[in-house]
């Protein structure tokens, strides 16, 4: 067995699917109508869909995960943040660990936990 995709619940899945383009390089595999996969197995659910589906409230920036992505040149990729998506919330900006590794941690569109680090 072997894990195919993560997935992740927006609110307006095309606004996310430029997002993730945007930021990340992502383009779509399949779109298949309110549920859209992506390079890298990321999944973008519908929120409408997903509410249904598990006939539960979504409950965005709940930081129970993230999404954890490793950039080389880490503070292009912050400029590139900043100036794509000025009012990004982050939940830490661009820090250095003592072990050496910068990371930055920023919530996307819908509230999902992002974490960009340098490669170890």
């Amino acid at each position: 067995m072997k894990l195919k995709n993560v997935l992740i619940v927006v609110k307006d899945i095309e606004k996310s699917k430029k997002f993730y383009h945007d930021l990340f390089g992502m383009d779509v595999v399949l779109d298949n109508d309110g549920n859209m996969i992506l390079t890298e197995g990321l999944v973008l659910q519908d929120a409408k869909i997903w509410s249904t589906f598990l006939e539960k409230d979504i409950i965005p920036k709940n930081n129970s995960c993230e999404l954890y992505f490793e950039e080389q040149d880490i503070e292009a990729f912050v400029e590139k943040l900043e100036r794509l998506y000025p009012s990004v919330e982050y939940v830490n900006r661009l820090m250095t660990h003592s072990w050496g590794q910068r990371v930055v941690r920023f919530y996307d569109l819908d509230g999902n936990l992002i974490e960009v680090g340098s490669p170890l």
